[in-house]
């Protein structure tokens, strides 16, 4: 703005100085050397300080710029390097728990299989005992069946054997020894 003010000023000085017989002559095919030496002058000096500034105040904003951006960079690699220690110590972790649950499997494996063989070795002790028993059972069963067998034969043949007198008397005396008499 304040360019475009001066920039007005000069017309108008010129103007009154062409009617004066002095000044710029502004039609471009007509201008000299000077006239445009004067304008470009003018621009360098006015223009030096408001693009200056600009520019100053570019560059400083551009390197505040790079800076934050080189502040984000580092805060970047250390959060990448936080992350990747925590990461490390993860992996460690899992692997510590991979390898604990194994031990736990692999006792628990020994725990059970030693269980199933003392069941086992209890089932065969119980299986052994029952048999016996039943062998014992089966024995006394076949004993008394032939005790049974050998009186029934013993009687038949006493009968067929004994008279009716001697069978008298073989009672008589069987009851005698038991403590009973006639």
């Amino acid at each position: 703005m304040a360019m475009m003010g001066m920039f007005s000023y000069f017309l108008a000085e010129a103007t009154e100085a062409a009617e004066e017989g002095f000044g710029l002559n502004f039609d471009i095919l007509e201008t000299n050397i000077i006239n445009l030496a004067i304008i470009i002058a003018v621009l360098f000096f006015f223009g030096r300080k408001f693009l200056g500034s600009n520019l100053s105040a570019r560059r400083s904003q551009i390197e505040e710029d790079i800076t934050e951006a080189e502040k984000r960079a580092q805060k970047a690699t250390a959060d990448l390097k936080e992350a990747e220690r925590k990461l490390a110590e993860a992996q460690k972790e899992v692997e510590n728990i991979r390898k604990s649950a194994q031990e736990s499997a692999q006792k628990a494996k020994e725990r059970i299989l030693a269980e199933n063989a003392r069941e086992v070795e209890r089932i065969k002790e119980a299986a052994v005992q029952d048999l016996d028993a039943e062998r014992e059972r089966a024995v006394a069963e076949i004993k008394q069946y032939i005790a049974r067998l050998a009186l029934e034969k013993v009687e038949s043949e006493l009968t067929n054997q004994l008279d009716q007198s001697a069978q008298t008397k073989l009672i008589d005396r069987s009851l005698a020894q038991l403590g009973g008499g006639r």
